[in-house]
C-alpha cells in the first residue's frame, strides 16, 4: 500500500503534464495508473486508434452493482498566445487560489477523484467507487464513448455518474448537446478584377456564416419552451470560431475552411438541425456551380455530443443533492460527457469544484476553498458507499 497524496499534491502532479488535446496524454495516464497500483487498484486502459492516447477506468471497493462513477477528462486546451503571469504547467498558489492550466477544467476534480479512489481502497465500502478518465473531451468528447462502453461491459453497473466539470459544487441536471463539422469550401481562382468569372471560397463561406447568424437571430427571437428557458442563452446557437483560406488579396480564394458548431437545447431535434445546414450548403453549392462546376461546399463531421436531459427521479440527482444540500435548479450551456453516459443508460449529473468562468482562460485557477469543498463532498460520498 503506497502513501496517499493530498488532493493538492495530486493536482500538482497532474498540472505538470501538458496534456493539450493535440498531444499525447500517456505520461499522465502512466502516473495515474502507477499511483493507483500502489494502492492496490488495477486500472484498465482504452486506447485511441493510434495508441498515442488512452482513457483509463478503475474501481475500488467490492465488485458489486450500485456504485458511483466519478467521470473526468485528462486533456486541456492550449495556452498558446495567452498572457499567463506564471508557468501554466506548474501549480502556483497565490491569494487562496491554485493557478495552472486545467486547475478548474478539470484536473481539480480529477485530483479529488483519484484521491477518493485511493481512500476508498481501504475504507471497507459496501458499494464500489469507479473512476473514468477520458481523453479528447475538449475537441468534442470523442474519447469517452469507447471508454464508457468498456467500463459498462467490464465493471458492475453503477447507480450514478458524477461528471466533475466545474459547477461550484452545484448539482447540474442538464446541458446542451453539440454538433460540429469542418466546412470545406472549394472555389475557382481568378484575378479579383475578373470576379464574376471566379468563385471566392471565402466569400461563399461567408454566406454560410451569414446563414448561421440568421439562424441565431431566428432562435433568439422565439419564445423559449419551459426546458429551454432554464438555459443561458435559452436557445440553440451556431458558431464559427476560426477561418482560413485564400492566397492573396487580389485572387479569388480557391479554398476556405472553418469549423461550425451548433449547441442545441435539449428537446430540439439534432437531425433536423443537421438537415437544415446540409440543405443550405447544397443551395449555395448549386449557385456556385453555375459559374464553376468544380466548386462546392463539403461538411466533414467533427463531433456529436448528446445533451444531458434532466431526469425524473434520477438516482444521480438524488445522491448529489443529498451530499451537497443543493436543491436549486441548475443547467449549463456547455457540453460534457454526461450526455454520453446518460445515452448508455446511466443516471448522471454534473457536479465539480471551480468556476466554468475560469475554464480556458489565462491564469486559470481553482480556489483552495472550492478544492476543500470538493474533498468534503468526496468524504461524504465514501461514507454513503460504506452503508
Amino acid at each position: 500500500m503506497g502513501s496517499t497524496l493530498t488532493p493538492v499534491e495530486i493536482l500538482d502532479r497532474l498540472v505538470a503534464f501538458p496534456t493539450v488535446s493535440r498531444d499525447s496524454n500517456l505520461d499522465l495516464v502512466d502516473w495515474v495508473e502507477t499511483y493507483l497500483a500502489h494502492h492496490g487498484i488495477a486500472a484498465r486502459r482504452v486506447w485511441n486508434e493510434g495508441r498515442s492516447k488512452a482513457a483509463l477506468y478503475a474501481e475500488a471497493g467490492p465488485r458489486a452493482p450500485g456504485g458511483v462513477v466519478l467521470s473526468g477528462h485528462s486533456d486541456v486546451v492550449p495556452v498558446d498566445g495567452q498572457p499567463w503571469t506564471a508557468d501554466p504547467w506548474r501549480l502556483t498558489e497565490r491569494g487562496g487560489r491554485l493557478y495552472g492550466r486545467g486547475t478548474a477544467d478539470m484536473k481539480g476534480f480529477d485530483a479529488l477523484a483519484i484521491w477518493a479512489l485511493a481512500e476508498a481502497a481501504g475504507a471497507g465500502l459496501k458499494r464500489p467507487l469507479q473512476l473514468a478518465l477520458s481523453y479528447d473531451e475538449e475537441v468534442g468528447c470523442t474519447g469517452a464513448p469507447a471508454m464508457i462502453d468498456a467500463l459498462r461491459g467490464d465493471l458492475p453497473g453503477a447507480a450514478a455518474v458524477i461528471v466533475g466539470e466545474p459547477s461550484m459544487m452545484r448539482c447540474v441536471t442538464g446541458h446542451k448537446g453539440g454538433l460540429g463539422w469542418m466546412v470545406g469550401v472549394r472555389g475557382r481562382e481568378v484575378h479579383s478584377a475578373r470576379l464574376p468569372q471566379g468563385v471566392s471560397a471565402i466569400m461563399e463561406g461567408a454566406r454560410l456564416i451569414g446563414w448561421a447568424n440568421a439562424c441565431n437571430a431566428e432562435t433568439a427571437a422565439r419564445r423559449p419552451g419551459p426546458l429551454a428557458a432554464l438555459f443561458d442563452p435559452p436557445f440553440t446557437t451556431l458558431h464559427v470560431g476560426t477561418i482560413a483560406g485564400g492566397t492573396a488579396h487580389n485572387i479569388t480564394a480557391r479554398d476556405c475552411r472553418f469549423p461550425l458548431e451548433i449547441r442545441i437545447v435539449p428537446g430540439e431535434d439534432a437531425a433536423a438541425w443537421e438537415a437544415r445546414l446540409r440543405a443550405e450548403a447544397a443551395r449555395l453549392t448549386a449557385a456556385m456551380q453555375t459559374v464553376a462546376p468544380e466548386a462546392g461546399i463539403t461538411l466533414a463531421p467533427l463531433f456529436e455530443v448528446p445533451p444531458l436531459v434532466p431526469e425524473t427521479g434520477g438516482a444521480a440527482e438524488a445522491l448529489v443533492r443529498r451530499l451537497t444540500g443543493d436543491n436549486g435548479t441548475h443547467v449549463v450551456s456547455y457540453g460534457t460527457e454526461g450526455g454520453q453516459f446518460q445515452a448508455r443508460g446511466y443516471s448522471c449529473v454534473v457536479c465539480g469544484p471551480g468556476d466554468i468562468a475560469q475554464a480556458h482562460q489565462p491564469d486559470e485557477f481553482i480556489s483552495l476553498a472550492q478544492l476543500a469543498e470538493g474533498a468534503a463532498f468526496m468524504r461524504r460520498l465514501l461514507a454513503e458507499l460504506s452503508v
